[in-house]
């Protein structure tokens, strides 16, 4: 049954979910000494305990043991410097004086890992089997730093301030996908990019927008063009989070975290309409994209506000053919919904909507309507409200990680940005939500 949801002034298709019986949760922790990352003092500031923040995505392979996961790390501890006096201690002028536009690291060197994963929920916890560092074709591990980009990226300095090199290598690993062969595809968020993986972390290629090939020169692996061109118009820090696909790898599936800056950043701020991606890794090519319309962000209860950039895709997990789990979240509510590629939404891969000459641009469809596609002929996809966090206070906010098991047991993980804000890693085991 479809239904139109009346959210301040603005008229969304929403597919009415059938009644459940309130789901069985299970949280798990863990203090696995593999979890530790060490202390950091900023000189002159505060000392940081720093942990490592596993769950940026998650995925369970099929065949594996019911207990087994597979999660991953981002770019490792990173602070924007707009963000820097409460986690410092030293105002941004202080720790930030060569770019107060930039982003601290602490730990510049750390490389984005796989990490094996056991459950135990009968003893409430988890444990690390299996950690699989990024790493080159040479065997170099790559860091999460920011790549050359001209001017669509942040400047990263060091734990005292300093500015350090961009690297052409750098990998923000954000989306997962482990194939039955033990390579792996990582969803990638600053170039935005895909990313093929060796079993023991080498990475093998990574695709890019169209055109910015040449700005990943020095990476030491293939790189190839093959996404839209328009991708690279995404806001700084705003790019691939999310990334699913079929068991056997032969279609991966991505999201846009957030609408692109097109034409500019103030299309972004106010936009509604990102896009969901297939792609072909054999073709090496899109072969469908789909408009996802974010929920109003005064609609997420447990923070609501008045910034349309605030809510983004923070993960997607394939549920069956042409069926994907969406995360939509802001800092402190997660949004599940289903979303179907084969109920009528309009594809619009190749179309003019990717050309970054058309006017008003897809992120710039925005109206007094309620309808931001009015006059387009465009269909965005119909979504279906699996879960909202807000009605299960016991779950963490930030969540990054989803993963299926056998028996349709929902895993959620959350992103404890290394400690940063006290958090830690929690595992919640969902029963009862997915059909």
């Amino acid at each position: 049954m479809r239904r139109l949801l009346l959210t301040c002034g603005l008229l969304l298709p929403v597919l009415a979910a059938p009644a459940l019986a309130a789901p069985e949760i299970t949280m798990l922790e863990s203090d696995d000494p593999a979890l530790r990352l060490g202390r950091h003092t900023f000189p002159g500031g505060r000392a940081l305990e720093l942990s490592v923040g596993i769950g940026s995505a998650a995925y369970h392979r099929p065949g594996d043991p019911a207990d087994i996961l597979y999660t991953l790390s981002d770019r490792g501890p990173n602070i924007a410097c707009a963000d820097a006096e409460p986690v410092t201690g030293l105002k941004p002028e202080a720790i930030c004086a060569e770019d107060r536009r930039g982003r601290l690291y602490p730990v510049p060197r750390y490389a984005p890992t796989l990490y094996g994963v056991q459950l135990l929920p009968a003893e409430k916890r988890f444990r690390l089997f299996e950690a699989i560092a990024l790493k080159r074709p040479d065997g170099r591990p790559v860091s999460g730093l920011t790549n050359p980009l001209p001017g669509r990226t942040e400047t990263p300095l060091d734990g005292t301030g300093r500015a350090l090199p961009h690297d052409p290598a750098a990998i923000d690993a954000e989306g997962l996908l482990r194939l039955p062969d033990g390579r792996f595809w990582v969803g990638e968020e600053n170039g935005p990019s895909l990313v093929e993986v060796a079993a023991d972390g080498r990475i093998l290629r990574r695709v890019v927008p169209a055109g910015t090939e040449g700005e990943f020169a020095g990476a030491g692996y293939r790189i190839e063009p093959g996404l839209p061109a328009i991708l690279a118009r995404r806001q700084s820090n705003r790019g691939i989070e999310s990334m699913a696909g079929t068991p056997d790898g032969a279609t991966l599936y991505a999201i846009l975290q957030n609408p692109l800056a097109n034409p500019d950043a103030a299309a972004y701020r106010a936009a509604r309409n990102t896009r969901l991606l297939r792609f072909d890794p054999a073709a090496g090519r899109v072969t469908g994209e789909w408009v996802y319309q974010l929920d109003d962000p005064r609609s997420f209860r447990n923070d609501p506000s008045e910034r349309q950039s605030d809510p983004r895709i923070s993960e997607l997990a394939w549920l069956g053919p042409e069926r994907l789990l969406v995360l939509e979240r802001t800092e402190r509510t997660t949004k599940l919904y289903e979303v179907r590629l084969d109920r009528g939404a309009t594809d619009i891969a190749g179309t003019a909507w990717d050309d970054a000459a058309t006017r008003p641009s897809l992120e710039q469809r925005n109206d007094l309507s309620g309808n931001d596609l009015s006059g387009t002929g465009l269909v965005p996809l119909a979504k279906r409200l699996v879960l909202d966090s807000a009605d299960h206070p016991e779950l963490p906010g930030k969540i990054e990680g989803i993963a299926i098991l056998p028996d349709r047991t929902l895993v959620l993980v959350n992103d404890d940005d290394f400690g940063i804000t006290g958090e830690t890693t929690r595992i919640a085991l969902i029963r009862g939500v997915l059909d």
